[in-house]
């Protein structure tokens, strides 16, 4: 009804402004129309916006899988985690207490001759030094004291705990006097171990025992 007043007065000026009134009709129907192509434009970009994060969001989980592919593909590499630490070691001459696969690489840490700690970066692929840098942890004592009078070492460790699946990491543990170690089973199940300093016995780690 309104639209039929509307235009019966356009019509009205029309016969009595001539060409004013049709120009003032017609730019009502830009201004309306303008107003519909803005509020499509802002629907646009909050659409492009939306796209946006989506691919954002995307990329994210892209690098998060590919931080666990590389995973996937060092403990399934040839260099074990035995051997990550002699190479560790013929690089930075002194005692491996710890060893552990982060991303996609072997990270060992060497108390050197020199009582400093070093972190050594070894490829899962081909046993190469990545490199070393020195490390700030300062407990070069209580690790020589742990140690005293053990005859079962890092690597040694290592290997004793590989009958039990994939290892990824094995570490001293300087409290309960022995080596623990984190194994990987082809299914992807982990479990954590103890290695004793001395007769280099497995056992399953009772807090891994309590779980089960």
């Amino acid at each position: 009804m309104k639209r039929n007043i509307v235009i019966a007065v356009v019509t009205a000026a029309a016969l009595v402004g001539g060409g004013t009134a049709t120009a003032l009709a017609v730019s009502g129907d830009d201004d309306r129309g303008a107003s519909v192509a803005r509020a499509e434009a802002r629907a646009g970009d909050d659409d492009g916006r939306d796209d946006d994060r989506d691919d954002r969001n995307e990329d994210r989980d892209d690098r998060d899988d590919r931080g666990d592919d590389r995973d996937e593909r060092a403990v399934s590499g040839d260099v074990t985690a035995a051997e990550a630490l002699a190479a560790a070691l013929k690089h930075t001459p002194g005692t491996a207490v710890a060893a552990e696969l982060d991303d996609g690489a072997w990270e060992v840490d060497v108390l050197g001759d020199d009582d400093g700690r070093h972190s050594v970066r070894v490829d899962p692929g081909s046993g190469k030094v990545l490199g070393a840098s020195a490390d700030d942890e300062d407990d070069a004592r209580e690790v020589r004291a742990a140690l005293k009078g053990s005859s079962v070492t890092a690597g040694e460790a290592a290997r004793a705990a590989a009958g039990k699946g994939v290892v990824t990491s094995v570490e001293l543990d300087d409290d309960d006097r022995g080596w623990e170690a984190e194994t990987r089973a082809s299914g992807g199940g982990e479990r954590d171990w103890r290695v004793d300093l001395g007769s280099g016995k497995v056992t399953a780690d009772r807090g891994d025992s309590d779980d089960d």
